[in-house]
């Protein structure tokens, strides 16, 4: 298929997603997936494996735009990063499509309104197979549709810990979760939060909307293809080929339409390698390629009561977003709360090198552990660059003070709850939590390389369809947003690329 109709780069989140969208259209489409399928071992379930020794980490490095070298927690697989996700598939919030003032500075809006989106969210969570329920959440949008299946069940600990919560005044609610718990445990006894999908007990990239994709003939899927540049047409104006290495051999395939799905940094950094006459980079006219690059700012924290064990296997059931809005006292945004998968000795272990094994799995052990994530906000200066082949990394990080204020307030509100300790960490670099921003949407060429369905400026048959597209962060897990504009700019390229 060396002329197909479409080539989609990626089979992550946005990738499989669209190519979902677009099947039955008749169009014939090649997706180029640089990795390979992830093997069932008996590394999967293996905390050690994953998490100490990096059995699934990368085999490459990045660089700070100082120079130091580090290992980005990102995965080259088919699903990509989703074969890892924690499964929440959680809308943003109506108010993040408008501007919002954070202590940190602006948080712009979309270039449309929740209200216009929300069918295609509806769609995605029937699409992504969601677990939910509505009206526990006070800051829940509005659902046309309700979620296809109810929660996933709270285990014992974590129903009393709502219940702790609930006796503050607080609002604890279920998460939206892709996941199949009674399939997730057959396969073994371990959360999923972090944990590599090589079944159908996550409903990730791969086993949701790319087996879907994969059932119509004329889409075919090809892997150990990673996509150097693309090349532009004579005049500038289209995307004339795409080049990808496979097997050792520089390959090139013509399509009609491009539609780039590689992951916030990758797909930037495809760009910004692709020759271009003012050598910026491809839909680059704005120079906004690779920049405005936000890693949302997340610190896990450990509620821990020594006299009380945390038996849970799987944990991941719960969030809060009483400080989503506001700090509680009528001021600005903090951020979104929700349950980690269930940690152990090893996972501390990854993180803390010189403790003693047993303390770790003690500590572990009487701790119900959570994850606070705050907006991060676009900066141009925070931003992905390429040096030849390398990945340059500029993260400005913004609006930590609104992760300062959570970790207090939660730090306080466990300490009420009766957990004498409480422990907070925030993530690194190293830890992929949301990156996005890159390549986003708006009204303005000026201002952002891509229109609001997701096609590039500069290049009417290029579409930019991953966590790049997004022009803030919000505070909560970007995967069914990405899922959801996949579903409409399929239904766009439908509708005025693909007529008869």
């Amino acid at each position: 298929m060396t002329n197909p109709d479409i080539v989609i780069i990626g089979s992550g989140i946005g990738g499989a997603t669209i190519a979902s969208g677009l099947a039955g259209s008749g169009a014939s489409i090649l997706m180029l997936e640089r990795g390979e399928p992830l093997p069932a071992t008996p590394h999967t379930r293996d905390t050690r494996a994953i998490f100490v020794d990096g059995h699934y980490r990368p085999k490459e490095m990045w660089r700070e735009a100082g120079g130091a070298p580090f290992n980005p927690g990102n995965y080259y697989y088919v699903g990509g990063n989703s074969k890892f996700y924690g499964a929440v598939l959680i809308r943003y919030r109506r108010q993040d499509f408008s501007e919002m003032e954070h202590y940190g500075g602006v948080s712009p809006a979309w270039p449309f309104s929740y209200e216009e989106f929300e069918p295609w969210y509806s769609r995605a969570e029937q699409l992504f197979r969601v677990r939910g329920a509505l009206g526990q959440d006070p800051t829940e949008p509005f659902h046309s549709i309700p979620y296809p299946f109810g929660p996933v069940p709270d285990e014992p600990p974590i129903a009393r810990a709502r219940a702790e919560l609930k006796g503050l005044g607080l609002h604890p609610a279920s998460l939206p979760l892709g996941v199949d718990i009674d399939a997730w445990l057959r396969d073994g006894k371990t959360g999923w939060d972090a944990f590599p999908n090589t079944g159908t007990g996550k409903v990730d990239a791969q086993s949701g909307p790319l087996a879907a994709a994969l059932a119509d003939r004329n889409i075919r899927l090809e892997t150990g293809a990673h996509v150097e540049y693309l090349e532009a047409s004579s005049d500038a104006t289209t995307i004339a080929a795409v080049h990808y290495r496979q097997n050792g051999t520089l390959m090139k395939v013509t399509p009609k339409l491009v539609i780039l799905s590689a992951g916030a940094v990758n797909s930037a950094a495809i760009l910004l390698r692709s020759p271009s006459p003012n050598g910026k980079g491809l839909a680059n006219r704005s120079d906004q390629v690779g920049r405005n690059f936000m890693n949302h700012n997340s610190s896990a924290m450990l509620a821990i009561d020594p006299r009380r064990r945390n038996t849970s296997v799987y944990q991941k059931t719960l969030m809060l977003n009483d400080y989503y809005l506001s700090d509680g006292k009528g001021g600005k945004p903090l951020g979104n709360v929700q349950l980690l998968g269930k940690i152990d000795g090893y996972m501390l272990r990854a993180n803390v090198k010189l403790a003693p094994k047993f303390a770790l799995d003690f500590m572990a052990g009487h701790a119900v552990d959570w994850y606070l994530m705050c907006e991060d906000l676009p900066d141009p200066e925070s931003r992905i660059m390429v040096d030849g082949k390398d990945i340059v990394m500029q993260w400005r990080r913004s609006n930590m003070q609104s992760l300062d204020g959570l970790t207090k307030v939660m730090r306080e509100n466990f300490r009420a709850c009766g957990y004498p300790i409480v422990l907070s960490r925030p993530f690194d670099k190293r830890t992929p939590s949301h990156q996005c921003g890159t390549v986003r949407m708006g009204d303005d060429p000026a201002t952002s390389p891509l229109d609001p369905f997701c096609r590039s400026f500069d290049h009417k048959n290029l579409f930019v369809v991953d966590a790049g597209f997004l022009p803030n962060s919000a505070a909560v897990n970007p995967a069914l947003s990405i899922a959801a504009q996949a579903l409409r700019v399929a239904d766009h390229i439908c509708k005025t690329e693909l007529v008869a």
